[in-house]
């Protein structure tokens, strides 16, 4: 609860120092983050409905056998697949894997997922290699997913 609070202090102080400097510039930044929210609103809502229909009918159980210490290997290398070829914004991919810990996922399987969510982009990989070049879009992808399960390791022996 005192992490909280020191967060929301500090964005309190932030906020009231840039009223200070510039009402105007404040209030037009509320207005572009309203408009993206409201943007961002439904696919928020689907994803978060989505996720809560599969916790509420797969119990806890289940869960841990489908991606905790069970399933072993297996499941935090399906995790990283999974995370690698989904666009799903880090704000709801954090509260997603932390349900999913609390319901009997390993550390490990989490990272795995998170971490290829945001570094692999098998989604827009074409769009980079027109851009970027195929060759460029290969490497960064392949050390991406490579970097991914390393990172899992690392954080399922941490935690």
């Amino acid at each position: 609860m005192s992490t909280l609070m020191v967060i929301y202090s500090i964005l309190a102080i932030g906020l009231a120092l840039s009223l200070v400097k510039s009402r105007k510039k404040t209030l037009m930044a509320f207005k572009v983050a309203g408009k993206a929210a409201l943007k961002l609103a439904p696919s928020l809502i689907a994803i978060i409905g989505l996720v809560g229909l599969i916790l509420g009918f797969l119990p806890p159980e289940t869960i841990s056998r489908l991606v905790g210490n069970e399933a072993g290997y297996t499941a935090t290398l399906v995790a990283a697949l999974i995370g690698a070829v989904t666009m799903i914004p880090s704000l709801i991919a954090f509260p997603l894997a932390g349900s999913l810990i609390r319901s009997g996922a390993t550390v490990m399987t989490a990272s795995a997922f998170i971490t290829t969510l945001v570094m692999v982009g098998m989604v827009t990989a074409p769009m980079e290699a027109k851009i970027l070049g195929r060759r460029f879009t290969l490497l960064r992808n392949g050390f991406g997913f490579i970097s991914a399960l390393m990172i899992a390791a690392i954080m399922g022996v941490i935690l």
